[in-house]
C-alpha cells in the first residue's frame, strides 16, 4: 500500500483501476438489480452473473487504459490471470453476499422498513461491501501478478 501512496505512477494506476472498478460496479449493481427485479433471479445467482459481466468490462478497460504498457503479455494469458484473480475475488464475495444480505435484511426488518425497500437496501448494502473488499484484493493481486510486466 505504501508503494501506491508514495509513487505517483502507482497512485495514478490505482485511481484508474478504481475508476474502472466504479464502471464495473455500475454494471454489477445494474445487472444484479435487473435480474432480481425483472426476472426474479435468486440473489446469489444474480450477483454471480453481474460479477462476471463486470469482470469482462474491467479486464477490457484495465488492459487498454489502466495498464496499456502491459500489452506485451498475450491477451489470452493475461485474461486467464485476470480471471483467476477475479475467481478468487468471487470466492471472497460469495460468503459476504450469503451471510451479509440476511443480516442486513433482518436489521432493516427490525427497523420496520417496508419489505420491498428493505430487500432492495439489504441487497445493495451487501453488494457494496463485497465490491469494496474484492476491489482491494483485485488491485493488489492483479498489479503484482497479472500486470507484473510493468515497472513500478
Amino acid at each position: 500500500m505504501t508503494v501506491v501512496l508514495k509513487n505517483p505512477a502507482e497512485r495514478t494506476r490505482f485511481l484508474k483501476f478504481a475508476a474502472v472498478g466504479a464502471i464495473g460496479a455500475l454494471i454489477d449493481f445494474g445487472i444484479m438489480n435487473l435480474l432480481v427485479a425483472m426476472f426474479r433471479a435468486p440473489f446469489i445467482i444474480a450477483g454471480t452473473v453481474s460479477f462476471v459481466c463486470a469482470v469482462i468490462s474491467n479486464f477490457t478497460w484495465n488492459r487498454f487504459w489502466t495498464y496499456p504498457e502491459s500489452r506485451s503479455k498475450p491477451l489470452i494469458g493475461q485474461l486467464g490471470q485476470f480471471s483467476l484473480v477475479n475467481a478468487a475475488g468471487l470466492l471472497i464475495r460469495l460468503p459476504i453476499l450469503r451471510f451479509g444480505e440476511p443480516a442486513f435484511d433482518q436489521i432493516l426488518a427490525n427497523l420496520q422498513v417496508t419489505s420491498k425497500i428493505h430487500q432492495f437496501l439489504s441487497h445493495n448494502i451487501t453488494l457494496a461491501i463485497a465490491v469494496g473488499v474484492v476491489m482491494l484484493w483485485n488491485f493488489f493481486v492483479n498489479r503484482y501478478w497479472t500486470y507484473s510486466d510493468i515497472d513500478q
